[in-house]
């Protein structure tokens, strides 16, 4: 992924913060997991936990989906 981007800087050359395009800001967020709501997070949260626990009842399988 290619990021544009425009890089503001201080007096001293020093950079400030970075501008990049909006539709890149939010895929970055997708990726990131910043879109998901509390509910979702706390589902993400339990999933990692049964997955490093070795529950697998937790789980469906793909075939079934």
């Amino acid at each position: 992924m290619e990021i544009r981007k425009k890089i503001v800087v201080d007096e001293q050359g020093n950079p400030l913060e970075v501008i990049i395009p909006w539709d890149q800001f939010q895929h970055v967020a997708e990726l990131l997991g910043w879109d998901l709501d509390d509910e979702a997070r706390k589902d993400l949260k339990q999933a990692r936990e049964d997955r490093t626990r070795g529950k697998r009842e937790a789980f469906i399988d793909l075939d079934s989906l």
